[in-house]
Order: structure tokens, then sequence, then C-alpha cells
């Protein structure tokens, strides 16, 4: 079995890090960003919640067991 030249080691695992190094790179920015507009998603749909329970407050609207039912006052 020839030797390997410890040189020519080093300069193949510098061209394989970089492009490696590179690539975790983008995919973590790429996580980051992902992660980010999850946050930015879940605050929206938070506070569209809250205006659906506000309007349907306004409204005399009352959430019973995850059903709508129209408040009492509304049926007649």
């Amino acid at each position: 079995m020839a030797e390997t030249d410890p040189k020519a080691m080093q300069d193949l695992t510098s061209v394989v890090q970089t492009p490696l190094q590179q690539m975790q790179d983008k995919f973590q920015t790429t996580s980051d960003q992902i992660i980010g507009r999850i946050d930015d998603m879940s605050s929206r749909i938070d506070d569209l919640e809250k205006n659906t329970t506000d309007l349907m407050t306004q409204a005399g609207v009352e959430e019973l067991d995850g059903e709508n039912k129209i408040s009492a006052t509304q049926k007649s």
C-alpha cells in the first residue's frame, strides 16, 4: 500500500471542509429565517384570535364548548 502524502491529505481536507462549512452556514441562516417567520406567524395568529374574540364579544356572541352560540339576547 502506498504511503499518503500528509500535505496532499491536508489540501484535500481543506478543499472538502470549505464547501461543507459554507453549506452549513447557509442551512443555519435558512433555519434562522424559517424560525423567525414561524414566530412572526404565531404572533399574528395570537393577535387574530384576540381580535376575533373581541369582535365576538362586541357582537354579543358567546363561545360554548368550542362552538359559537348566539346569546339569549340575540335570539329574540
